[in-house]
């Protein structure tokens, strides 16, 4: 299997088992490192994720995985939070974060710019809204080649569920 079929198929296995006590998968990588294969799932709730929840969930992917025995390589199962600075991936996760401060690159310039620091005021089925020095950017879902949020120290405001 291709690494990209064994992240699908970890998905499938992941999903239900997370959504059924609480937590979400937020992403899911399977790479060859300096020290070999690592399977890494970031994993998030509301309230967060406790080294406790981490160690739990391990244990249980580790189980479901050694049953299903699909990955031939050898490889380090790790379950982490995606943390403060977490990527946004996917439109769901614009609108859960919409009015926190957002660090967004493009792959093509948008007025005449790439990068983008500011607060995600809008998401719609195409793009999204930033608010930037008080002008706002519109953003085509297409183009956003990263985004991230950022630490916000004023707090910022909570994800919408």
């Amino acid at each position: 299997m291709v690494p990209q079929e064994i992240i699908d198929r970890v998905r499938q296995i992941a999903d239900p088992l997370l959504l059924s006590q609480g937590f979400e998968l937020v992403e899911v990588e399977f790479r060859r490192e300096a020290r070999g294969w690592v399977l890494r799932l970031y994993v998030d709730r509301e309230g967060g994720v406790t080294l406790e929840d981490c160690a739990q969930i391990s244990q249980e992917m580790g189980r479901n995985l050694d049953v299903e025995d699909f990955i031939l390589n050898p490889y380090v199962l790790e379950v982490s939070s995606p943390g403060l600075t977490r990527s946004l991936r996917t439109r769901r996760d614009f609108m859960k974060y919409r009015d926190r401060l957002v660090k967004v690159t493009t792959t093509h310039p948008i007025e005449n710019r790439r990068y983008f620091k500011g607060r995600l005021r809008g998401v719609d089925e195409t793009e999204i809204r930033i608010e930037m020095e008080g002008t706002e950017f519109r953003i085509p879902l297409s183009e956003i080649v990263r985004a991230n949020l950022e630490f916000d120290p004023s707090g910022g405001s909570k994800p919408k569920s």
